[in-house]
């Protein structure tokens, strides 16, 4: 899969972890809900980089007071019309103050990315045969939007009155 991060192809440095997988060393890691919450106080005592896989139907406030543990929270999509990972972005974002990367994984399309990145997403996994390009290209194609979201953006209603 190929992994883009802040507009920029890169090398995946994370490994997703089974949850009977040995974790060896302080090697970056991607672990499920279900083994943090068995394992919390293991993992509360390592040096390296952990991550966290959340699937389409496990809410963010199932970490909600362990946020500033994670250095990345991945979410799931596991089909075009499911939606809640935007949401669950934004939530992660502006109410739960992550600020480690928030990887969308899964059923990740090039038509979703720009509005992915606008929720809070900085990281993506594209699914097979997404051109590489184009999806990048994806993630910047509008400078205007017409709604406040987690990303920078002015909302043309609020730029049009910056003098």
């Amino acid at each position: 899969m190929t992994l883009i991060r802040n507009g920029a192809v890169i090398k995946n440095p994370w490994r997703l972890v089974a949850d009977d997988e040995e974790i060896s060393g302080d090697e970056a890691v991607i672990v499920s809900l279900k083994r943090w919450q068995d394992e919390k106080k293991k993992f509360l005592g390592r040096n390296g980089p952990l991550g966290i896989r959340l699937e389409s139907n496990q809410k963010p406030d199932n970490i909600a007071g362990d946020v500033e543990r994670f250095d990345l929270i991945a979410l799931d999509i596991p089909a075009l019309p499911d939606g809640r990972a935007f949401s669950y972005a934004r939530l992660l974002r502006e109410r739960y103050g992550f600020n480690g990367e928030l990887r969308a994984v899964g059923k990740v399309i090039q038509d979703q990315l720009f509005f992915l990145h606008r929720c809070g997403f900085d990281a993506f996994e594209l699914s097979a045969g997404e051109d590489v390009q184009k999806s990048i290209a994806a993630i910047f194609a509008f400078s205007v939007a017409y709604q406040p979201a987690a990303d920078s953006i002015l909302p043309a209603y609020k730029a049009r009155h910056v003098v």
